[in-house]
């Protein structure tokens, strides 16, 4: 079986690649020749993942899934969030993000913190949904090299290194989007997929 993955982030494609195996095909955006700017413009994580996934099914007639993630820290109300991506601004890099949090976070002790995936799967029209999460704490500063995003500032829980610290398949094991992509992985079997 062939899944569009509506996603240009290389990271989330080499997950995505090395959690699904070998039963299904992963392809990326470039793969089935979409290049446009896919419009993720709703106010939470499970609007975005839809309205992503609905745009390439509706557009290349191709069984899909999407995902959006945010980190949610307790301190600031549940920010970054849905804006995770772009918290320093529109045209920000990983590094800008992390830096506004951890600016953020300064004056706070309570540092507890979460990573929230949502994957939208569209197939043969109908849509289904797939949530994992991964509990931690906001480090005082960046920690490791590998990983993108707030891997360097973020550390799940039970461990002492930070998500940049592991490398792929670690993190895929614990990781809130290799619990939602193995919950995605469970159902696409379970349907002899």
């Amino acid at each position: 079986m062939e899944l569009v993955f509506a996603s240009n982030n290389k990271h989330k494609l080499e997950e995505a690649k090395a959690l699904m195996g070998t039963g299904c095909t992963i392809l990326s955006l470039s793969d089935i020749g979409c290049h446009d700017e896919i419009p993720e413009d709703k106010p939470d994580l499970v609007g975005n993942a839809l309205q992503k996934a609905h745009y390439i099914y509706q557009k290349y007639h191709r069984d899909c899934f999407s995902d959006d993630t945010g980190m949610e820290i307790e301190a600031l109300n549940g920010r970054p969030g849905v804006y995770s991506a772009r918290y320093a601004g529109a045209q920000c890099s990983f590094e800008d993000n992390m830096n506004k949090v951890l600016e953020e976070m300064q004056p706070f002790t309570n540092r507890k913190a979460c990573f929230r995936t949502v994957i939208a799967l569209i197939m043969e029209g109908k849509e289904y949904l797939f949530e994992g999460r991964v509990d931690g704490i906001i480090l005082r500063e960046e920690q490791g090299k590998q990983g993108f995003g707030y891997d360097p500032i973020f550390q799940p829980s039970g461990y002492n290194i930070s998500f940049a610290e592991m490398d792929l398949n670690e993190k895929n094991a614990i990781s809130h989007r290799g619990r939602a992509l193995e919950k995605l992985c469970r159902f696409l079997k379970a349907q002899n997929v």
